[in-house]
């Protein structure tokens, strides 16, 4: 069906496509003050617009909404197409509490009730 449309007409429809993935997206990375939307994610790594996006090299935060979801150390992989890949060397999942250096007793109590009536 693209055979048949202008030049004109398909870069149209690309501009569209990409500019609905951008409002559409919830993932965001997060470089020093900067914020880019991701377009796509996958295991190894993620894709930013290739317009916006720096070469990046580092540690990065990846935020789903406003929840702080892991910091990744990641280097810009290749080009493709309108598109910035993006693959980790390592990533952290980021916790909203300190972790525990004890192990806890699966049979502890949880509340301590001060005052039976």
């Amino acid at each position: 069906m693209t055979d048949f449309l202008t030049e004109e007409l398909r870069a149209g429809l690309a501009q569209a496509r990409k500019l609905a993935a951008r409002k559409n997206a919830r993932m965001r990375v997060k470089v020093g003050e900067d914020t880019y939307p991701v377009l796509r994610l996958w295991k190894d790594g993620f894709a930013l617009d290739a317009e916006d996006a720096p070469h990046m090299r580092g540690l990065v935060d990846l935020y789903d909404g406003t929840r702080h979801k892991a910091q990744c150390l990641v280097i810009a992989s290749e080009k493709e197409g309108a598109e910035m890949r993006y693959e980790y060397k390592r990533t952290t999942t980021a916790h909203d509490r300190a972790p525990l250096d004890f192990a806890r007793d699966d049979e502890a109590p949880t509340g301590l009730i001060e005052h039976a009536r």
